[in-house]
């Protein structure tokens, strides 16, 4: 095989696999915090809840204090709701919200699994101000 040729498919070989849209399912590590979010199926969705962070292995009983709505501000950050309303897109979930409780904010996003432990996930206040974070698979 020539060089060229070989350098091509030895390329092709490491490149990232995409997901499937089902890989999505389970605990992931954020990029961020030490963050740790369960995802799981939602009737024909996904969702994802708060599991773990940094500031929640040293205060437990923490709140959502930044939420916008002042109503809100009670409700537990454990097992709080952060991603919701994702449709299926392919090998993806697009259409979905992903709530951040260190500004008190939801952003539009989409979850793309990269392989079996990659989840790109990415978070817009609309297109093309967004941000992408890399979460790993907890196992």
């Amino acid at each position: 095989m020539p060089i060229p040729l070989l350098a091509l498919a030895l390329l092709a070989g490491a490149a990232p696999t995409p997901g499937t849209a089902d890989s999505a399912i389970g605990r992931w590590k954020t990029e961020t915090r030490s963050g740790v979010v369960e995802i799981q199926r939602c009737g024909n969705s996904i969702c994802g809840r708060l599991v773990s962070s940094e500031k929640l292995r040293t205060e437990p009983n923490l709140k959502d204090l930044n939420n916008r709505d002042a109503s809100q501000r009670g409700r537990p950050l454990r097992g709080l709701m952060m991603l919701s309303g994702f449709q299926r897109d392919g090998d993806a979930w697009s259409g979905g919200q992903i709530y951040n409780p260190d500004d008190g904010k939801t952003y539009g996003a989409k979850l793309t699994p990269i392989g079996a432990d990659t989840l790109k996930v990415r978070g817009c206040v609309f297109v093309p101000l967004c941000k992408t974070q890399t979460w790993t698979r907890l196992r």
